[in-house]
């Protein structure tokens, strides 16, 4: 049985709808009128035990709300969500004590008290034993340095510190649910990678699953190895990131070194076919591009070493930011899943 599950999900708010100035506001209290904006539309997903999923998509696509109905914060209009068995709405208790949420912009540390006092309410709340107390902080210690500020009121850190002691106070409890929310923001490359590293490790040794929504796609490129993408309430793509690539990231690039500066020929001589495409010729440098799926690479590097003195070269294939982008601006999305393999469902 899948840890959550999802079917038809649906959430749609009434926005109030008010006129500019004295009279529209006078009229809004008499006459209110309202204006139905859907945040989730219809989607379905399964997650089982100890995945680890990047839910990712760009502002106002419905990430949060999704993140709100799994939690039990809010209650879908249609739809059914089912979240290690229980409905997390009607019983928002036993879901509570069953996940850790961290959302980037918003703290659940005490903010006039030190690190340590929020730590310790937590533990009474969720019945921590003290030894799985004291294993956790010493985790904790050596991945977010939280030994660091344990004596420090909240509003006394800095952004990167508040971030890591959110993290840490989200997984005082062990749960086998964490969403994160932007978990990242904030940090130097150093914290990030040791936070990324840390998530990494206590899925393998815990099995702990793993929700993670971020505007940086590094952290789902290094922890995840599944993706959900939605767009305007609608899941467009949900399968492996190497999937992903494969579906929309069509375009590689090759670099050539060459031994001795080349002709005017070049054009005729490597871009043979419309499958490969000259993008510049400068010197002893000469860049191609190709589809992958119409051409693999090995070909397209056999087919220059052919005709040009190659001395060196650079394959790069498309990043996962160029490939979003393209999702985004709506190329190549014609179903739900982009190719018709992924497990989401939904028109864009």
């Amino acid at each position: 049985m899948p840890l959550i599950e999802v079917s038809r999900l649906t959430k749609v708010y009434q926005v109030p709808l008010r006129q500019p100035g004295f009279t529209g506001a006078a009229l809004s209290l008499v006459r209110p009128s309202y204006k139905a904006v859907t945040a989730v539309d219809g989607i379905d997903f399964t997650i089982q035990a100890g995945e680890m999923v990047g839910y990712i998509g760009p502002n106002g696509a419905g990430k949060s709300t999704t993140i709100k109905l799994l939690c039990g914060v809010l209650a879908p209009t249609s739809g059914s969500v089912s979240v290690g068995g229980l409905d997390p709405h009607r019983r928002r208790m036993e879901n509570a004590r069953r996940i850790g949420l961290v959302y980037g912009q918003r703290s659940q540390l005490l903010w006039d008290l030190p690190v340590r006092e929020t730590f310790y309410l937590l533990r009474r709340i969720y019945q921590v034993p003290e030894s799985t107390y004291r294993e956790n902080l010493a985790d904790f210690g050596r991945t977010f340095e939280i030994d660091a500020v344990w004596d420090t009121p909240v509003r006394l850190l800095s952004l990167g510190q508040r971030m890591r002691a959110e993290l840490a106070a989200a997984l005082i409890h062990s749960p086998p649910i964490v969403y994160l929310d932007e978990p990242t923001i904030g940090l130097d490359v150093l914290a990030k990678s040791r936070i990324r590293e840390f998530l990494r490790q206590m899925n393998r040794r815990r099995g702990t699953t793993v929700i993670l929504t971020t505007h940086d796609l590094r952290d789902v490129e290094e922890v995840c190895d599944r993706i959900i993408m939605i767009h305007q309430g609608r899941l467009v793509y949900d399968g492996a990131l190497e999937g992903l690539r494969g579906t929309f990231g069509e375009r590689c690039t090759l670099t050539l070194e060459l031994e001795e500066a080349a002709g005017g020929a070049v054009a005729p001589e490597v871009a043979l076919d419309d499958d490969v495409r000259l993008i510049k010729a400068d010197g002893k440098r000469v860049e191609l591009a190709f589809d992958r799926r119409r051409i693999s690479a090995p070909e397209v590097i056999a087919r220059a070493c052919a005709v040009l003195p190659v001395r060196d070269l650079v394959l790069r294939e498309t990043d996962l930011e160029s490939v979003v982008k393209q999702v985004y601006g709506g190329n190549g999305i014609e179903n739900g899943n982009g190719n018709g393999e992924g497990r989401g469902g939904g028109e864009p």
